[in-house]
């Protein structure tokens, strides 16, 4: 039986088997209260043993510090795998080869390789380094020639917002996959027709690598536009939300079951691996995890 073809007395989350894998994504904190909710989030979700956690990097490696104080402490104190960020943007290939091997040092053997967002100074516009990367496929063949890295990339369901056409934007991914990367995670969306119709265009652009859908819970709508790009946000969502951008409470309520929702209709149609993009905060994932059948791992 299809979830469309359960009985509308079935409750949407019944007899779900937990039968998933999950990653969470957080980014680096900027002060000592930042810092605290931030393991305090990590601290929440690593019972249910995901299988990385990733730590963003700011534009023109403005966080690079701070990325590899909270990864490196991820490998110190946690039982985690760790996945540090790292973009083109601003730094040469020489630069990017000595971060590299601080994060292979320090135990890190997972990256996620991106080209970057272009500092706020460039209009918008990316420009490489005189001597770096032109872009995440020629950053993460480096990365592979350096050490053998675990790399995720970047993928987009709804085309990057400056991509020439949806053509280029899948022969940029299977350039990055083909370079050496593992897998790809995708931008965040709120459609499941979406993100279905760009699996259809990927395996017939011959890519059979993992793409792991990004889940976004909305903690501020508001943000959620400014992020948006390219991501169409339907009607009935702002429909949802409107009216709570004063009141955290009850938005965070309704964002974990909106978020819940997407990715029960995502597991119906084959998907049992997800990624979640964090803001630090443990309360809405967990909640959807545990929506989805999976549960705390027992301490050995």
């Amino acid at each position: 039986m299809t979830f469309a073809e359960r009985p509308v007395s079935a409750p949407r989350f019944e007899d779900l088997p937990g039968d998933i894998s999950v990653s969470f994504e957080f980014f680096p904190p900027k002060t000592e209260k930042m810092e605290e909710q931030l393991w305090d989030a990590i601290t929440q979700l690593a019972p249910l043993a995901p299988s990385f956690v990733s730590v963003t990097y700011g534009a023109g490696g403005s966080t690079r510090e701070r990325t590899h104080s909270t990864v490196s402490r991820l490998v110190r104190e946690t039982d985690l795998v760790p996945a540090a960020h790292l973009t083109c943007v601003g730094a040469s290939k020489g630069e990017i080869a000595e971060i590299a091997d601080q994060y292979w040092e320090a135990g890190v053997r997972h990256i996620v390789a991106l080209r970057g967002d272009p500092p706020p100074s460039s209009a918008g516009v990316f420009t490489p380094h005189p001597e770096g990367y032109t872009g995440a496929a020629d950053l993460v063949a480096g990365l592979k020639a350096r050490h053998d890295f675990d790399i995720s990339v970047a993928a987009y369901p709804e085309v990057h917002p400056e991509a020439s056409s949806l053509e280029a934007d899948l022969d940029n991914l299977k350039r990055k996959l083909d370079a050496g990367a593992n897998r790809a995670i995708t931008q965040f969306f709120f459609s499941t027709d979406a993100y279905f119709r760009f699996l259809d265009k990927v395996l017939a652009a011959g890519i059979t690598a993992p793409i792991l859908p990004g889940i976004m819970p909305v903690t501020s709508f508001a943000a959620i536009r400014r992020m948006s790009g390219n991501t169409e946000i339907p009607g009935w969502l702002e429909t949802m939300f409107e009216g709570l951008d004063e009141r955290p409470g009850p938005r965070a309520l309704v964002a974990a079951v909106a978020a819940a929702d997407l990715c029960r209709r995502l597991y119906e149609g084959g998907v049992r691996d997800f990624h979640f993009y964090t803001l630090n905060r443990a309360e809405q994932a967990y909640a959807i995890c545990q929506l989805l059948g999976l549960r705390p791992k027992p301490k050995a």
